[in-house]
């Protein structure tokens, strides 16, 4: 099988039997589910969302946030992944878009990296979902799957390299839906410890399940 029928056959399958093409983290703005995306680092959505109700009805945009102090935003996420550093992202992040964004969130990847807290992938997350740009976010379940798979090679050891090499071979219209399609398939499937091979049909091309 080729590079490109593996794709096709990939994605082919991912899109037919992924549960959504949206994320997980409950928002209502660009705003707060950048605030999400940030509280998600090292962090299950599930978490995240068990503290984001509460926290954006004190602090429902970059305005009000950008006045609150650390101690305030870490009463309400003091229960996710590194609290005291996040709560310091987000007001600085806050105090950032209040001051040279009007309180917007920018679309640019280079605006949005220039956000404290904000990295490639948070920013792509962004763009795909907020700016339906062809974005690709490279987290742990998507660079897992992909190498298990055989979508990159494994000289591909970061982020940006799984990234770039994913979309150089997805179409552009493809892109940002195949976040959603890896990402869901790595969390519910091929999950880390033990992956479900017995439910997944990809297992004939798959090369972490041929290796076994």
């Amino acid at each position: 099988m080729t590079q490109k029928e593996l794709y096709s056959t990939t994605l082919n399958y991912l899109e037919a039997n992924c549960p959504q093409i949206d994320t997980e983290l409950a928002h209502h703005s660009p705003f707060q589910l950048l605030v999400a995306v940030v509280l998600s680092a090292q962090c299950t959505d599930e978490r995240v969302n068990k503290v984001t109700p509460a926290l954006f009805r004190e602090y429902p945009d970059a305005f009000s946030m950008s006045q609150a102090s650390e101690q305030n935003i870490l009463e309400f996420i003091h229960s996710v992944s590194y609290p005291n550093s996040k709560s310091k992202y987000l007001i600085e992040l806050s105090k950032k878009l209040a001051k040279d964004y009007q309180g917007e969130v920018p679309s640019t990847i280079e605006e949005l990296v220039s956000l404290p807290g904000v990295g490639r992938k948070t920013a792509n997350v962004i763009q795909a979902i907020v700016f339906h740009k062809a974005a690709l976010a490279v987290d742990t379940h998507v660079f897992r799957v992909s190498h298990r798979i055989g979508l990159v090679k494994k000289s591909a050891t970061t982020p940006l390299a799984v990234e770039k090499e994913l979309t150089k071979n997805i179409q552009t219209k493809q892109v940002s839906a195949a976040h959603f399609w890896l990402l869901y398939h790595g969390r519910y499937t091929c999950t880390a410890r033990k992956p479900h091979c017995e439910k997944c049909g990809l297992t004939s091309t798959c090369k972490y399940f041929n290796k076994k």
